[in-house]
C-alpha cells in the first residue's frame, strides 16, 4: 500500500472516529456541502457511489469538529487540493 493510501486510510478512520464520538453528524444540501469545502484548506472528502436505479454519490468531509454530509444525483466539482478518499458505502445513522 503506497504512503497516500495510507494516509488516506487514516483520514477516513478519524473522520469515521470523530462521528462516533461525537455523535454529531451534519446533513447539508450539495450546495451547502461546496461552500463548506471551499472554507478547507486540503480537504479529505470519503465518496461513495451507490443507487440500484438511479445512481447516487454520498459524500463526507469533516469541519471544525463536525462531520458534513450530503446525497447527490450527480457528481459534485471538488477544489483543486481535495484528497479524495473511495468508499464502497457510508453508512449514515438513521
Amino acid at each position: 500500500m503506497s504512503e497516500a493510501a495510507i494516509a488516506a486510510a487514516a483520514g477516513a478512520a478519524a473522520i469515521a472516529e470523530a462521528i462516533k464520538a461525537s455523535g454529531v453528524l451534519v446533513r447539508v444540501e450539495p450546495e451547502e456541502f461546496s461552500k463548506i469545502l471551499n472554507r478547507i484548506k486540503d480537504p479529505l472528502v470519503v465518496v461513495a457511489q451507490g443507487g440500484f436505479f438511479n445512481s447516487n454519490y454520498r459524500y463526507l468531509v469533516s469541519y471544525k469538529g463536525l462531520a458534513f454530509y450530503t446525497k447527490t444525483g450527480a457528481p459534485l466539482p471538488l477544489p483543486g487540493g481535495t484528497e479524495v478518499v473511495r468508499s464502497n458505502r457510508i453508512s449514515i445513522p438513521g
